[in-house]
This record gives structure tokens, C-alpha cells and sequence, in this order.
């Protein structure tokens, strides 16, 4: 087919970076609003209507914002790549790329100079963070449960969207602790792989509806079977047959090959023989439990009801994974060959009701696979509370002159120093103690004083208390966005005695990617864009 249009040249964009200042100075600014337990919340909808999202989440706030420069649409993917793979920490790696990207280019050195000190200073830290004197880090005793916990409770407190309070945050975060616990294999292993806790949403209850039980969930459009189930069971089990092919009769499509079919034979028929083969077969090896990923014809579905074998269609993809580890089957790929070997299965199976949703509960010997039920009031704050859930030297070894280490050293600092002043919204001071490294927030209103221990109590993450000998230090960056918009004055809440923490692993990961991810756009020259 011939084309309508004549193809429009590709666009070449020389030097990406002279042109980034403005737009990479909004999204710095949106992005830190957002930050910290006490982000600010953003209201992000098409300039025609349609769909409005309210969020401080950077998986949202990336997701729905257009961006247009190809600088930022690196940034951005780079961060959503990370948000995909750890599910927190994307705020901090968007802010301090942003932040490197905007210290970075305003130095006066070669980016070939500057990507390899920053990577030199990048080990340092990384090698810091691994080491045994690391003070960043907070060990998790499994005896006891209080600093996973509050972990929990930190995520669930900085997304102001999810509207919830001081009660939901607490059983929500007792459900989510006990979830992540049911996951944890029961017999130790060389190599232990932890289990799936899958999200059932329910929206239009209460949060403190919200439970979690051991077993695997699949929705039913509707009560299809009695209670309690009639199940066919061998030795005190129910054998599981799960097929991840389609079992609804359908021809296959040849593409561009051809069919030869004798005459007086049916393709529809042949097929249907064939699916009620297997249904005999699954009568046969005393099958009790039948899943299949997609739809089961409803003659095949007749033929094992009639039997005594509870038959599930429509599972979805989802499930797939979490269906195999809770019934040990092997997903069945064809009804021409089926094999014993691929049974799965469970001690039990039963109907359950919640609010207006009708289940299938698999029930396992060996719990590794839990279902969350998950409620909030209305879409909006659900879905914000999904996203919530899932989601934790010198210079002789660089050649480059002192000076040049310096400064680039300066503008890597001043970044980090970035990340942790964008935690202010009210306009209060933030200072740092020169023996722990902690930040301490000081709320706004209070004169500047010598003696900063007789306001401060607790650090930022509540770990370190203040002492009579700690000294103080003001984290002022040397290279600061001016605000784009005024944020509302509110009185500081109450310090709360429980610690903010953040997952180690999104966070040393999200520094590894803002750093990268900056040095791979300080080293673009130019830009080809395709304009078809």
C-alpha cells in the first residue's frame, strides 16, 4: 500500500543539553514537592478532560506527565525502569539525576572528565554502603518485627493520596508484614525463593475491611458451584490440572499454510472429540481441581461437572505464576498431549464471598502463596494505595587536575544535599549532625539558635536522639531550583516515635541509576528523532 502522506525527514537536534534548563527545572521542581513524608499532593489531568489522577507517586506523576525533550524522556524511562524493577525509591532517583544533570552542565569541565570522576565518587559510595561501617543502614531481626513494621508504616505515610489514617496505616501495615511473612518458604533451603502475595482490589469498602489469607484467589463472575464444594479427592488431596492453552474448541489459525480436510469431516467436531478426550483422561487420573488460563468450552465444563470436577476458566495471565507455586502443577501448553507429571496439588478447595465478588480459594499443603485483600474507599485512593503496597577517597586514581576533582566532587554533594532539603515543605531549616550524617528538620517559625539540641529531639528517621555534644551543620546546596509554586503553610505535626525507613536495595539501586543515568546524558552530543 502506498503511502498517503510524503515521509517527513527525521529531526536532528544538536547539543540536547543547551536547551533542557527550563524544562528540566519544572519537573525538578513538581518532583521534589513530592517528596518525603511530607509530599505534597499533585492533580494530574489531559488538557481535554478526561481521566484526573491525584498522586505524589513517581510511577503516577511519570506515567501521566507528556514530556518532550529528549533528554527528559531519557530521564524518565530510566526512572520508570527502576520504579518497574524495586517499586520505591523513584522520587529520590528522579530528583538526584535531575539534580546532577542541572550541577553537572553548568561546570566549565568536559563531560568525558566529569562522567569518570563521578563514577569514581559513585564506588565510593557504593563501596560505603556495603561496608560493616555503613550508618545508613538498620538490620532486620525476623525475631522481631517492629523494623519491618515501620518500613511499612514510612511507605504508607508519605502517599497522603491513599487517605488514610493512623488506624488503617497500622492494620494495613500489620497485613502486609504478615503477607511478606506467608511468603517466606516454611523448610529451609540452600537457595529459598520467596512466594507471591497477590492484590485482590475491592473498592468501595472500608480499608479496615482489608485482610489477608494463605492461599490463592481467582475471581468467578459468579457462584457457579455449591457450598461446600463437592470435590473428587485422592489420599487426602486435590489433584490439579492447570492449562495455560485455550480449551474452547476454537480452530487454530493456519497463517499462511493451508488445511487438507477429507471429505465429510468436521474441524469443529474433531476438536470437540479431542477436548472431550482430555476431559475423559482427567476423569480417568481422578483430577478434582481444572484451571485454565483462558476459555473451557462449555460441553467440556458440562462433562466435568458431571463428574465431580470443579472446572475454572478465564484465570488470566496474572495468575499463572502463583497458580504453578501453589498446586506444583506444570502449566499444560497442549490438548494433544497431556502427562500425569504435570498434576499439581492442593489440601483443599472452597467458595468464598467478599463484598460483592464471588472466589475460588485454592488452599495448599505448604503456604508460599497468600491472597491480599486490599479495600479503599473509592478508585482513586485505591489505586494509589495498589502502587503503595507493592511497593524499598582521593583524586590519583582519576587523571584530572585537583581543582577539576573539586568541583565535581562540590556538585555531586550539593546533589544528594538536594535530595535531602527537598524533604522541607513548610520553610523550615534542615541541618545535619556531624556525627551520625542524619538529617533533623527543624519546623518553621524558629529563630536560628546556637544551640540546636534543646529543639531537636529526634533525627529525621527517628533512629538517633539528640545529645548535648552533637554539632550542627545547615544543608544549603550550592545549586537550588527556585520553587514554582508556594506550598501552604501548616503547623508541623508531632516527631512520631516510630522510625522512617526506606528498602535499601531501590535506594542503592536508585543512586547507581540517577548517577548513570546522568552521565549518560551529559554524553549526548546530538539527538535523531523519527517524526513519522
Amino acid at each position: 500500500m502506498s503511502r498517503l502522506e510524503a515521509k517527513k525527514p527525521s529531526l536532528f537536534i544538536s547539543e540536547p543539553l543547551t536547551t533542557v534548563s527550563q524544562p528540566l527545572s519544572l519537573l525538578i521542581a513538581i518532583l521534589k514537592s513530592c517528596y518525603g513524608p511530607a509530599g505534597r499532593l499533585k492533580q494530574l489531568h489531559n488538557g481535554l478532560g478526561g481521566y484526573v489522577c491525584l498522586t505524589s507517586q513517581s510511577s503516577a506523576i511519570l506515567g501521566h506527565l507528556s514530556v518532550s525533550h529528549p533528554v527528559l524522556k531519557v530521564l524518565t524511562a530510566s526512572v520508570q525502569n527502576h520504579v518497574s524493577r524495586f517499586s520505591d525509591c523513584g522520587l529520590f532517583t528522579a530528583i538526584l539525576c535531575c539534580s546532577l544533570v542541572e550541577n553537572f552542565k553548568n561546570l566549565n569541565i568536559a563531560s568525558c572528565t566529569v562522567i569518570k570522576i563521578s563514577k569514581h565518587l559513585l564506588s565510593l559510595c557504593t563501596d560505603y554502603l556495603k561496608s560493616e561501617a555503613c550508618g545508613c543502614r538498620v538490620s532486620v531481626d525476623f525475631s522481631d518485627l517492629e523494623t519491618l513494621l515501620c518500613l511499612v508504616r514510612s511507605i504508607l505515610t508519605s502517599k497522603p493520596a491513599c487517605m488514610l489514617n493512623k488506624t488503617e496505616v497500622d492494620h494495613l501495615a500489620v497485613l502486609i508484614v504478615k503477607a511478606f511473612m506467608y511468603t517466606v518458604p516454611c523448610h529451609p533451603e540452600t537457595k529459598p525463593v520467596l512466594g507471591k502475595c497477590v492484590t485482590v482490589p475491592v473498592k468501595g469498602k472500608r480499608v479496615l475491611d482489608s485482610t489477608v489469607i494463605p492461599g490463592l484467589l481467582i475471581e468467578t463472575p459468579e457462584i457457579q458451584f455449591a457450598k461446600p464444594f463437592s470435590v473428587k479427592r485422592t489420599s487426602d488431596a486435590v489433584k490439579v490440572a492447570v492449562f495455560c492453552v485455550s480449551m474452547s474448541g476454537d480452530l487454530f489459525d493456519p497463517e499462511e499454510g493451508t488445511v487438507t480436510v477429507h471429505h465429510r469431516i468436521s474441524l469443529e467436531m474433531s476438536e470437540l472429540d479431542q477436548l472431550l478426550n482430555v476431559g475423559k483422561q482427567l476423569v480417568n487420573d481422578e483430577v478434582g481441581l481444572v484451571v485454565c488460563q483462558k476459555v473451557i468450552h462449555p460441553s467440556l465444563k458440562q462433562y466435568l461437572k458431571d463428574n465431580h470436577v470443579i472446572a475454572v476458566d478465564r484465570a488470566g495471565l496474572s495468575v499463572m505464576e502463583p497458580l504453578s507455586q501453589v498446586t506444583g502443577s506444570k502449566p499444560i501448553a497442549s490438548i494433544y498431549s497431556l502427562s500425569p507429571s504435570c498434576y499439581g496439588s492442593l489440601k483443599d478447595v472452597r467458595a468464598e464471598s467478599f463484598a460483592s465478588k464471588h472466589f475460588v480459594h485454592l488452599i495448599p499443603n505448604d503456604t508460599v502463596v497468600c491472597s491480599l485483600i486490599l479495600c479503599n474507599r473509592n478508585e482513586t485512593t485505591w489505586d494509589e494505595l495498589k502502587t503503595c503496597c507493592l511497593s524499598t577517597s582521593s583524586s590519583r586514581d582519576v587523571e584530572c587536575s585537583q581543582t577539576q576533582y573539586q568541583l565535581i566532587a562540590d556538585a555531586f554533594c550539593h546533589s544528594l544535599e538536594s535530595v535531602a532539603c527537598s524533604l522541607s515543605h513548610d520553610g523550615g531549616e534542615i541541618l545535619t549532625d556531624m556525627a551520625y550524617g542524619h538529617c533533623w528538620l527543624v519546623p518553621s517559625g524558629f529563630p536560628s539558635v546556637s544551640n540546636w539540641s534543646d529543639l531537636l529531639s529526634k533525627c529525621g528517621c527517628g533512629i538517633n536522639s539528640s545529645t548535648k555534644d552533637l554539632s550542627w551543620r545547615h544543608l544549603q546546596p550550592l545549586f537550588s531550583s527556585s520553587p514554582i509554586e508556594s506550598c501552604p503553610k501548616e503547623p508541623s505535626e508531632k516527631v512520631t516515635d516510630f522510625m522512617t525507613l526506606d528498602c535499601f536495595a531501590a535506594k542503592y539501586n536508585g543512586l547507581q541509576v540517577a548517577v548513570e543515568t546522568a552521565n549518560l546524558i551529559l554524553d549526548l552530543s546530538c539527538v535523531i528523532e523519527d517524526q513519522n
